[in-house]
């Protein structure tokens, strides 16, 4: 009999029109190793989505107020009624050990702000787990895994998580866990598209606590045309937003440097690579 964290963890799966891949995603988080609360909100209400809700035993929720990524977000976290909430994209997949990995860095530790891991990407119906990003993303996050399973040395420094967020988001945003104990009204702020999640741990680096990593490949992002960061990457959307979040740890002049090194870095979100 599978461990039961439904009153305290759960899954809020934001669904957006027909993603033919939003049962892979229900299906990983349903073969969890141990059993989770899983709800699913939209704010782009149809049969293909109340279907597979009613289908699986999930419980739809239908966001009527504002739209947006950002809102989207929120409103899932919102109708959520436990303390740690994970936000999983309807495109992306956990392996069955991600509740089990998370629950136990959460209730170990004594101040958690964040739970997030390591992951690999889906590419036309590809695992990969190694490519020049990811390899890079890995690194800026290699401080925050020193230490023993259960204690990070640098999990709850402000300063060091700062300076890796100072050089870009490494951070899989499917992969966090939020303690809602310890998380602001809003997490994720209205205006961006690209970066709301770095918007938002740049905002929750701030804060004491700890941003807790696990350095095991506990889930997978898909990379496909349709997606929102592909569509602002060939628009030039994505270079305008990371500009301003290199602004807020450092002056114009050095944002100015950091950022075409950076745009190089979008050319990972290509299929073709």
């Amino acid at each position: 009999m599978k461990i039961d964290y439904s009153d305290r963890h759960t899954f809020a799966i934001c669904a957006y029109r027909e993603s033919p891949y939003l049962e892979e995603c229900i299906r990983s988080l349903k073969e969890q190793t141990v059993k989770s609360t899983i709800i699913m909100v939209t704010s782009t209400p149809c049969s293909y989505i109340s279907d597979i809700a009613q289908a699986h035993g999930i419980e739809l929720y239908v966001n009527t107020g504002e739209k947006g990524i950002s809102a989207d977000w929120n409103f899932g976290i919102s109708m959520a009624k436990t303390q740690y909430v994970t936000v999983a994209h309807q495109d992306d997949t956990y392996r069955r050990n991600y509740t089990a990995e998370c629950m136990h860095a959460m209730e170990r530790d004594r101040n958690p702000l964040i739970f997030f891991s390591n992951y690999g990407e889906l590419r036309n119906g590809h695992v990969c787990e190694k490519n020049k990003l990811l390899s890079v993303k890995r690194l800026m996050l290699w401080p925050l895994g020193i230490g023993s399973k259960d204690r990070k040395l640098f999990a709850h420094s402000v300063f060091v998580r700062r300076r890796i967020l100072s050089m870009g988001n490494p951070i899989c945003c499917p992969s966090v866990t939020f303690n809602m104990k310890a998380m602001p009204k809003q997490i994720f702020k209205i205006g961006m598209k690209s970066n709301v999640d770095w918007e938002a741990w740049e905002y929750l680096s701030r804060l004491k606590g700890g941003f807790l990593y696990n350095k095991q490949m506990l889930c997978f992002h898909r990379i496909h045309e349709e997606s929102t960061t592909s569509e602002l990457i060939a628009d030039n959307g994505r270079t305008k937003e990371d500009f301003q979040m290199f602004c807020k740890f450092w002056p114009k002049w050095i944002a100015r440097i950091l950022i075409h090194w950076y745009t190089d870095s979008q050319k990972s979100n290509s299929l073709d690579i």
